[in-house]
């Protein structure tokens, strides 16, 4: 009966879907897992690159550590010492500007800046311009200058006028008048005189 079994399996049409599932299962799962070497390098040198790609990934964590570690120190001074947020930032901007102005992309514009200011103020335009603009100046200078000559010298020829004397006469005519309409009431007012014309009431018990 054994062997008959034996002949039955040996003979089973199932035979082949079983060696095929077999060797359908990998071997090595690492290796399977493992990327393709890129093109060029060697599996040592890959080994070799992922080793040192590790240990710069831990030394940047440390030093992410030692940073956060040396910014909590960096806080407590600043706040033992008094200072505030508003005082770094200042801090931090004056740095940012002294280094923008020791940049070479700073002193090459403001070389740059340098050389085109000097080719415009040496142009034939902008001298012509500059001289145009100067005698403009000068002319309304000397329009101005002659409106306030001729202004006084209107006013000359007013006060020398006929009307104007006139008017200036009748001027002080009522100005003396008033003057001493005032000086008469004033001497009325304070005279001893104006007491002693009125004879005095005798006011005795009859």
């Amino acid at each position: 009966m054994e062997s008959a079994s034996q002949d039955i399996n040996l003979n089973s049409p199932n035979k082949g879907l079983l060696s095929d599932a077999m060797t359908d299962v990998p071997v090595d799962s690492a290796a399977s897992a493992r990327t393709s070497v890129p093109e060029g390098l060697t599996l040592a040198e890959e080994e070799e690159l992922r080793s040192e790609l590790a240990k710069v990934e831990e030394e940047i964590g440390t030093l992410r550590q030692v940073l956060a570690a040396k910014e909590r120190h960096c806080g407590e001074l600043k706040r033992k010492l008094g200072l505030t947020p508003l005082d770094g930032l200042k801090q931090n901007l004056s740095k940012s500007w002294h280094d923008v102005q020791v940049s070479n992309a700073y002193v090459k514009t403001s070389e740059k800046l340098g050389e085109w200011n000097d080719k415009v103020t040496q142009s034939d335009f902008y001298k012509k311009t500059q001289e145009t603009l100067s005698q403009a100046g000068q002319k309304t200078s000397q329009a101005l200058s002659n409106v306030g000559s001729v202004i006084s010298r209107k006013l000359g020829d007013m006060r020398n006028s006929a009307t104007f004397k006139s008017f200036e006469d009748r001027v002080g005519t009522i100005k003396s008048r008033v003057v001493g309409s005032r000086e008469n009431s004033t001497d009325g007012l304070h005279s001893p005189s104006g007491a002693g014309d009125k004879p005095p009431q005798d006011n005795a018990p009859f």
